[in-house]
C-alpha cells in the first residue's frame, strides 16, 4: 500500500467516524428524542433520513473525486511526475483541510438538508406525517449546527492526515527536481482563527443545540412559555459567547506568547546572534526552549571548534611559509601581531581584527610559487627575479582563492594581494593609489615594512626600532599610509607593547 492510498483510508475512515457522530449520533437523537411521533411517522421520518444520507454521499462523493484527482495524478503514474503535476499535488493537499469544510458544508449539508425538506413537505402534504411547517426550520437550523461539528472534526482530522502525505510529496520533488514546494506556500492558517473558532463553537454547541431542542419541545408543550424562555436563554448565551470568547483568547495567547519568541529568537539566529534564552516555561514549550538552548549551546561549541581548526590552519601554513627560509622564521607571525595591534590603536571592530589578522598571517603564502633558488638568494636580485618576487601577491590571492573561502572570510583576499602597494601609486601588483588601495593592504604594508627592516638577514643585520620609525615616518604620505604608521607608532610607544 503506497502513502496514497494510506492516506485515502485514514480519510474516508474519519469522514465516517465524523459522519456516524454527527448524523447518525447527534443528528438522530435531536430528531427522534425531540419530536413526538407516531410509528408511522417514526418510519416516514426514517425514510427521509435514510434518502437523504444516501443523496448527501453521492454529492459528495462526485466533489470528494474532483478535490482527490490533483493528488492521484502523482500517484498513479509508473515513473516520475512532471514538476508542475507534484506542485499541484503538494498545494491540493495543502488546502485539503479547507476543501474538506466546503465539502461539508455545502455537499454534505445541503445534500442531506434539501432531499431531506422536500420529502418532508410532501409527507405532511400528503397527511404521512402530522408536524408544524415550523418545524423543518428548526431542522435546518439542527442540521446546520452538526454540519459546524462536523465540519470542525474533519478538519482537524484530516489537517493531520495531510501532513504525512505532505511529506512524502516534499520528499520526491526535492529528490527529483531539487525543489521544495513547501518553499513556494502562500498558504496560512491562523492558529488564532483556529483556536477561538473551534473553542467558541466547542462552548456553544451544546447550549445551542439544547436551547433549540427546548424551543421545541416548548412550543409543543406551551407556545406561551417561549417568551419567557428566550428572554434567560439568551441572556445565558450571551454570557457563555463572551466567556467562551475571552476563555479562547487566554488560551491562544498563552500559546502564542512563546511561540512568538522562539520565531524571534530563530531569526536571531539566523542572523548569526547565538543567545540562550530564559526558560521559565513549565509546560511543553519548557521542553521546546531548552531544545533550543541545548542547540544554540552546540552551535557556539562547534563554531569555537572550527575557528581553533582555522586559527590552527592559518598559523600551520604561515609556519610553513616561513620555515622555507630559517632567515624570515616568524615573520608572519609578527606581521600579524603588528597588524592587530595597528587595528587596536585604531579603534576597529573585533570581527575586522580577526579577518585581518588571518589575512596578515597569509600575506607572504604566494611565495610558495617562488623558485628557492629566487626567494632563498643572499646576494642582490636582478631585475628578472624581482620581478617574480612581485608576483607573490596575485599567486598568494590565487592559491587561497582555491580554497573556496566562505562569504566571511572574503575580506582577507585584498590584504594578501595589496600588502605591497604605494599610497604614491609606485607599488604592486597593479600601482594602486591612494584610498584606493584596499585598506587591509594599507595597514599589513606597514606591519610588514617595519618587521622586515628590523629583522636579521644573511646580508644585513636588523636595524633597531627608532630608525625603522623614522624611516616609516618620512615614507608617511608616499609609500604608507599616513593614519596607520602614527597608530603603530602611538602603540608601539606604549609602556607594555614593547617588541619581545
Amino acid at each position: 500500500m503506497n502513502r496514497f492510498q494510506q492516506f485515502q483510508r485514514t480519510i474516508i475512515k474519519h469522514y465516517l467516524l465524523g459522519s456516524f457522530i454527527a448524523v447518525f449520533g447527534v443528528g438522530s437523537v435531536f430528531i427522534f428524542q425531540t419530536l413526538s411521533l407516531k410509528q408511522s411517522e417514526f418510519l416516514a421520518m426514517g425514510l427521509i433520513l435514510f434518502l437523504s444520507i444516501l443523496t448527501m454521499f453521492g454529492c459528495e462523493f462526485f466533489v470528494y473525486q474532483r478535490h482527490i484527482d490533483p493528488i492521484k495524478q502523482v500517484y498513479k503514474q509508473d515513473g516520475a511526475p512532471e514538476l508542475a503535476i507534484l506542485l499541484s499535488a503538494y498545494r491540493q493537499t495543502e488546502r485539503f483541510p479547507l476543501l474538506t469544510v466546503k465539502r461539508i458544508m455545502l455537499p454534505h449539508f445541503l445534500g442531506l438538508a434539501v432531499p431531506s425538506t422536500l420529502m418532508t413537505v410532501a409527507f405532511i402534504n400528503g397527511g404521512v406525517l402530522h408536524i408544524p411547517y415550523t418545524y423543518i426550520i428548526y431542522a435546518w437550523c439542527g442540521a446546520f449546527l452538526v454540519a459546524i461539528l462536523h465540519a470542525l472534526i474533519e478538519f482537524f482530522l484530516t489537517f493531520r492526515a495531510c501532513q504525512d502525505l505532505q511529506g512524502d510529496l516534499i520528499r520526491t520533488t526535492i529528490a527529483v527536481y531539487g525543489v521544495d514546494p513547501s518553499q513556494q506556500s502562500t498558504l496560512f492558517i491562523s492558529l488564532k482563527r483556529k483556536i477561538l473558532a473551534a473553542s467558541l463553537f466547542l462552548a456553544l454547541f451544546p447550549i445551542l443545540l439544547f436551547s433549540l431542542a427546548t424551543q421545541i419541545r416548548l412550543s409543543i408543550a406551551d407556545s406561551a412559555l417561549l417568551v419567557d424562555y428566550w428572554k434567560w436563554a439568551g441572556a445565558l448565551l450571551l454570557i457563555i459567547t463572551v466567556l467562551a470568547f475571552y476563555g479562547a483568547l487566554l488560551i491562544f495567547k498563552s500559546i502564542e506568547a512563546p511561540v512568538k519568541e522562539l520565531v524571534d529568537r530563530f531569526g536571531k539566529v539566523e542572523k548569526g546572534e547565538m543567545t540562550a534564552v530564559v526558560n521559565t516555561y513549565s509546560d511543553e514549550f519548557s521542553h521546546l526552549f531548552s531544545g533550543f538552548n541545548h542547540m544554540v549551546g552546540a552551535i557556539n561549541l562547534r563554531d569555537r571548534k572550527n575557528q581553533q581548526l582555522l586559527d590552527q590552519f592559518f598559523a600551520v601554513v604561515a609556519g610553513t611559509l616561513d620555515a622555507r627560509d630559517p632567515y624570515t622564521a616568524g615573520h608572519s607571525k609578527r606581521v600579524a601581531e603588528y597588524s592587530v595591534l595597528i587595528a587596536r590603536e585604531c579603534s576597529w571592530p573585533v570581527t575586522d581584527i580577526d579577518l585581518l589578522k588571518k589575512s596578515a598571517l597569509l600575506h607572504d603564502i604566494g611565495k610558495i610559487g617562488i623558485r628557492d633558488d629566487v626567494l632563498l638568494k643572499e646576494g642582490k636580485l636582478t631585475d628578472e627575479e624581482f620581478d617574480q618576487i612581485k608576483r607573490h601577491p596575485v599567486i598568494g590571492e590565487d592559491i587561497v582563492k582555491g580554497v573556496q573561502l566562505t562569504e566571511d572570510l572574503l575580506p582577507i583576499l585584498p590584504g594578501i594581494k595589496h600588502h605591497h602597494e604605494r599610497i604614491d601609486g609606485r607599488g604592486y601588483p597593479d600601482g594602486l593609489k591612494g584610498e584606493i588601495i584596499p585598506v587591509f593592504g594599507r595597514l599589513i604594508a606597514v606591519a610588514d615594512a617595519f618587521d622586515a627592516m628590523t629583522s636579521d638577514r644573511p646580508y644585513r643585520k636588523g636595524m633597531a626600532d627608532e630608525k625603522a620609525f623614522s624611516i616609516l615616518m618620512e615614507g608617511k604620505g608616499t609609500q604608507w599610509d599616513p593614519a596607520f604608521v602614527d597608530a603603530f607608532l602611538r602603540a608601539k610607544a606604549g609602556p607594555d607593547r614593547q617588541k619581545e
